[in-house]
């Protein structure tokens, strides 16, 4: 009999969500040294020098200074900002970043972030991460300005505590947001966002101009439980079910949710009925690209799950990275048993 995630019910202590932040398990091993720059984008090389070197400020910065009647102050966190297109190693050198900072020290995309603070409140997550050296956020992207306000809040009390920010997104810091919102208090945490980062421009190739590749064919539904009941430990269930399941966990769940799955496989798969179920799947897609999780569904193919609707909407970076990474997992090998 196949297992099945709308068993799963997780729950991560609050002690463990900012534990539990640290790279993705396909950036273990990453380094300066192995990054491999293009010869012909030198500011990829650039971008390796300079994030190198912002390491050595994070350890200076953490070690303070002495003040009068010998006292250490601390002084403000650093910040660095790693702009470019996909595919031209800012994650890399984010995860590099990490890995040569001294502890402790936090790693995790925009959206994570979000959710630790919304699990733990806003006082305890500036608790518990202002004795970090750095904090490093991928994916760096602000779609409401309720979520603006509160990483902007969030960033500026714990650069003030020493804490070095460092970031990766595919959008200046200044434009972050840029014809969404024209609320005056949200461009003004645009702004002040924007001071808080240097910028470093990482060119390569453009996301933009790189068509996805076609989405495989679904299978049936015969097949797709013969093949989930072929791999031991694979979770088969109902598309619409997981949604349901979806809704009662916190995102921060999601990762703890696919935790240890070799494969999953969706049945009835269809276009998601609303942004809320639609952003679930987004958290979804990337817990499971997070943990190379291969995804083999039935009903409607990977990259007719967000609608044209939602494509032309605020999240459709969101949206086109999960169905990359969606498209990329059906691809993976499955090893049956």
């Amino acid at each position: 009999m196949h297992e099945r995630l709308v068993d799963r019910n997780p729950v991560v202590p609050a002690d463990q969500l900012v534990a539990q932040m640290v790279p993705p398990a396909m950036f273990d091993e990453v380094s300066f040294e192995s990054y491999i720059p293009d010869p012909n984008e030198p500011s990829q090389a650039a971008a390796v020098k300079t994030a190198a070197e912002f390491v050595g400020r994070i350890g200076k910065i953490r070690g303070g200074k002495r003040g009068l009647f010998g006292r250490r102050s601390q002084p403000q966190g650093a910040g660095l900002y790693l702009d470019g297109g996909f595919g031209v190693g800012k994650t890399h050198l984010l995860a590099s970043i990490f890995h040569s900072a001294p502890a402790p020290k936090a790693f995790g995309t925009f959206v994570e972030l979000t959710h630790v603070v919304g699990a733990l409140g806003f006082n305890k997550a500036v608790e518990e991460l202002s004795n970090h050296s750095v904090l490093c956020i991928d994916e760096f992207e602000l779609d409401d300005p309720g979520d603006t306000m509160l990483v902007s809040r969030l960033l500026t009390e714990l650069s003030a505590r020493g804490v070095s920010i460092v970031a990766t997104s595919n959008t200046l810091p200044g434009q972050l947001g840029e014809g969404r919102f024209a609320a005056q208090d949200f461009l003004r945490e645009i702004k002040k966002l924007s001071s808080i980062f240097e910028t470093i421009r990482v060119d390569g190739p453009d996301y933009r101009h790189r068509d996805l590749p076609p989405a495989p064919d679904p299978v049936e539904s015969a097949e797709l439980v013969e093949r989930a009941d072929a791999i031991p430990g694979a979770t088969l269930d109902d598309f619409d079910e997981l949604c349901a399941h979806l809704s009662t966990l916190h995102p921060s769940r999601y990762g703890k949710l696919v935790e240890g799955v070799p494969a999953v496989f969706l049945e009835g798969v269809h276009p998601a009925k609303d942004q809320s179920v639609a952003l679930r799947l987004v958290v979804l897609a990337d817990r499971m690209y997070d943990a190379s999780i291969p995804v083999t569904v039935s009903g409607a193919k990977l990259d007719e799950i967000f609608t044209p609707e939602m494509l032309a909407g605020g999240y459709r970076k969101k949206y086109l990275r999960a169905t990359s990474r969606l498209l990329a997992l059906s691809r993976f090998e499955v090893a049956a048993g």
